[in-house]
């Protein structure tokens, strides 16, 4: 049977409120070839007390670090599991047998992706994210916006390189499509398989957010394809504003 080992790279800083959701579902996972490896950027908020209880069960670096993308590089620095997947603190993988539906759908892929769940901070539900992810991704997929969220792509370690640190807030972006570029067998799972917690920093520092994707966008795809990618996005955003809006009126 095809049972490769899946590394799963959470990072935390101080969220004590949220991490013992995201360990619970990935140690009780039905698939057994997972090594879990937290990277904690030294928290003081009883985050680290949590994190200790299940030592048994995962490989902990708790240190210093220079941000989200420095802490992510350390956790893939030290994966060694065949494919990688980020489940960061709040966000949790979908379901107990996800990861064994995951890999059963197909042997040997480069990548498999799937659908997000967006959850607020008591764990409810919000509904899928309001980018679908593409019946067949590839690394053009992204030139309308982030269709696939990190928390929800596995992909073969052997692929990855590090994140590129000068992007603060949208390096996975980056990260996702240099991956693409590469792989050859891509596996759609035509269900949800994360779960992510909405609020975080790339929402509160949205411009800077949103000025980097575009450095980004520009940087794989062309200055002219991504201002014409930009009108049909804005476009987009505001017909997706203007149907909820009427929903929820």
């Amino acid at each position: 049977m095809f049972q490769p080992k899946l590394s799963v790279i959470t990072v935390v800083y101080n969220n004590a409120r949220d991490i013992e959701r995201t360990i619970l579902s990935v140690l009780n996972q039905t698939y057994s070839n997972i090594e879990y490896i937290i990277v904690d950027g030294l928290s003081v908020d009883g985050t680290l007390d949590i994190v200790k209880k299940y030592m048994d069960k995962i490989r902990l670096i708790s240190e210093k670090d220079e941000g989200i993308y420095d802490a992510m590089n350390k956790g893939l620095a030290a994966a060694i599991g065949d494919y990688v997947l980020f489940m960061n603190s709040g966000d949790e993988i979908y379901a107990l047998d996800t990861v064994a539906k995951v890999l059963e759908t197909a042997d040997d892929a480069d990548i498999y992706y799937g659908e997000t769940e967006m959850i607020d901070n008591n764990g409810q539900s919000l509904g899928r994210r309001r980018h679908k992810a593409p019946e067949q991704f590839t690394w053009q997929s992204f030139k309308y916006g982030m269709s696939i969220s990190h928390q929800a792509i596995y992909i073969r370690r052997s692929l990855t390189e590090r994140y590129d640190r000068k992007y603060v807030l949208s390096a996975d972006i980056d990260w996702i499509i240099r991956v693409a570029k590469k792989a050859k067998k891509i596996v759609r799972i035509n269900e949800y398989v994360a779960k992510y917690l909405i609020g975080g920093i790339s929402k509160q520092k949205h411009r800077q957010s949103l000025l980097e994707r575009f450095d980004i966008m520009k940087k794989h795809y062309g200055l002219l394809p991504t201002l014409s990618n930009h009108f049909i996005i804005a476009l987009n955003l505001g017909w997706y504003w203007m149907l909820n809006r009427r929903t929820n009126d």
